[in-house]
């Protein structure tokens, strides 16, 4: 009967060198550690003074254990196939270099954002570096603005020969005014004769990053196309201006 060796029996050459880290394969992960501490070393020079409290530092530790843990792989078993870990680590570095650009560059890829969202509906102003707002003309040829009252978005559109700033009756009830509780009495002309309003003071009247307080209004008591954002908000401006198909607004 041929003897099946047991459980004490020695474990075979072949199996102990299997079992055995190449020593080659131990260089190439103490290479990584030290590439590792050396972007450390350089992002620290580079941005001093980053890590400042005990949860900075806690962090900073968890990540370094954890690329320790995740780089012991490396001393797995079987071959190191090179060309795809210089893929996965061109793909990872892509991400990150991604998001580095996206944290980076915010404010401009907002702004690009913003002015797609302009193109497309024209009455979204977009902030630009001279600190104005900038609005697209509308196919009809007006230029419409998104406000809101009291928080409440609003529609306008821009009149220069309106000397007031007037709601239309359905944006007037979704802001949340109560028709039955005002006095029309302001007479104004109108393409369909004399139309009659009611003053009204909103806690607020905001044009992206326009905003002021305490506005006074006027809610139209006659159906309307649109709300007007007339002189009463523009005199406020440092300035406005049409230059082709953009309407500038300046804030004081």
């Amino acid at each position: 009967m041929p003897d099946a060796g047991g459980p004490w029996r020695d474990k075979p050459v072949e199996e102990e060198v299997k079992s055995t880290v190449p020593r080659g394969r131990v260089w190439v992960w103490l290479g990584f550690l030290v590439a590792v501490a050396a972007l450390v070393g350089l992002l620290a020079r580079l941005f001093p003074g980053q890590l400042t409290s005990g949860d900075d530092w806690a962090w900073f530790a968890w990540g370094i254990g954890l690329v320790v843990l995740v780089s012991v792989n490396i001393l797995g078993r079987g071959p190191i196939r090179w060309g795809e870990k210089a893929r996965h680590a061109a793909i990872w570095a892509a991400i990150v270099g991604v998001l580095v650009l996206g944290v980076t560059y915010q404010d401009e890829l907002l702004g690009v954002g913003q002015r797609i969202r302009s193109e497309f509906s024209s009455s979204y102003p977009v902030a630009t570096d001279a600190q104005e707002l900038v609005v697209s003309q509308d196919p009809d040829g007006g230029f419409y603005l998104m406000g809101q009252v009291n928080g409440q978005a609003v529609r306008f559109l821009v009149d220069t020969g309106a000397s007031e700033t007037v709601l239309s009756p359905t944006d007037a009830r979704r802001v949340g005014i109560d028709a039955a509780g005002l006095v029309f009495d302001h007479p104004s002309e109108t393409a369909n004769g004399v139309g009659y309003a009611a003053p009204f003071v909103a806690d607020s009247l905001a044009v992206g990053s326009i905003k002021f307080a305490n506005m006074p209004m006027l809610v139209n008591q006659a159906p309307m196309s649109s709300s007007l954002l007339g002189m009463t908000f523009l005199k406020r401006l440092d300035s406005f201006r049409v230059s082709g198909r953009k309407l500038y607004l300046k804030p004081r």
